[in-house]
């Protein structure tokens, strides 16, 4: 298993690398499924391995002037708000065992992996959406208040969503980046590394103080991401991203199906 999880910590950065996002949704099912972590401990723990390796993504992209900052910075501040919502007020709200029927106790790493399964569905049906994207040319955010209303609200949501899953959220900021704003995709892949980086990084420093990590293995899951970026940023002209996208798209559907599944089955 310890192997799978290595593989499986290449492919989250090299997607990552690639198109910017969708690598990060994997890393909560690698830490649970192939590590046996505790979801929980895993949403947070997951928060380091993203945050830290969309870094070095981020270190990439801004050499070669791949990152729209003023866009960036608007969408990281609601987002921050989001995880700090999530992570102090939303997840601290839900009882460990919410409910009881029959043998069953629904407890809150359950609704939390439910949750996460139905997250990566919604999130491949954005990634085959904008894989079929031709982009138009960039507008400008601040003279657009419609997309800027638009960005910070969905940069809220976004961080809601880190918060809570432990996902970074580029399966929906490229989308986001690509429909809202009409950025080119290779500009909204650094811009979209840059905050999954913030967002990450802010999400697991609020949240480490109470959670025994076995830092071992994160550090390891880490560096092997980090190295899946650097090749997925070497190879990222040389790929056709929009059918790279809606690949990884569908890969991501079957995941979400099979995390849902496994919920399931551990209700009967």
């Amino acid at each position: 298993m310890d192997f799978l999880g290595y593989l499986a910590a290449v492919v989250m950065g090299i997607s990552l690398g690639l198109i910017g996002g969708g690598g990060s949704i994997l890393t909560v099912p690698i830490l649970v499924y192939l590590f046996k972590q505790d979801p929980l401990i895993a949403t947070t723990g997951s928060l380091f391995v993203v945050g830290s390796t969309a870094f070095v993504g981020v270190i990439l992209n801004a050499r070669k002037r791949l990152i729209d900052i003023k866009i960036a910075f608007v969408f990281a501040i609601p987002s921050f708000f989001g995880v700090f919502v999530a992570r102090h007020f939303v997840l601290p709200a839900i009882p460990d065992h919410i409910a009881a029927m029959g043998g069953f106790t629904f407890t809150k790493p359950l609704l939390v992996m439910v949750f996460f399964g139905i997250i990566m569905i919604l999130a491949s049906r954005a990634m085959i959406r904008s894989g079929r994207i031709t982009t138009p040319p960039v507008v400008d955010l601040i003279h657009n208040k419609i997309s800027l209303f638009a960005v910070i609200w969905q940069g809220f949501l976004i961080g809601v969503t880190t918060g809570f899953i432990g996902a970074g959220g580029g399966f929906l900021i490229i989308p986001a980046l690509v429909l809202l704003l009409n950025l080119p995709m290779k500009m909204a892949v650094g811009t979209s590394l840059a905050i999954i980086a913030a967002n990450s990084i802010f999400g697991f420093t609020i949240s480490i103080g109470n959670k025994n990590f076995e830092w071992p293995l994160l550090l390891k899951i880490a560096a092997i991401g980090t190295i899946g970026i650097v090749i997925g940023q070497f190879y990222s002209s040389r790929v056709n991203d929009k059918l790279l996208k809606r690949g990884f798209g569908y890969f991501v559907l079957i995941i979400g199906f099979i995390v849902i599944l496994d919920q399931i089955l551990k209700m009967t």
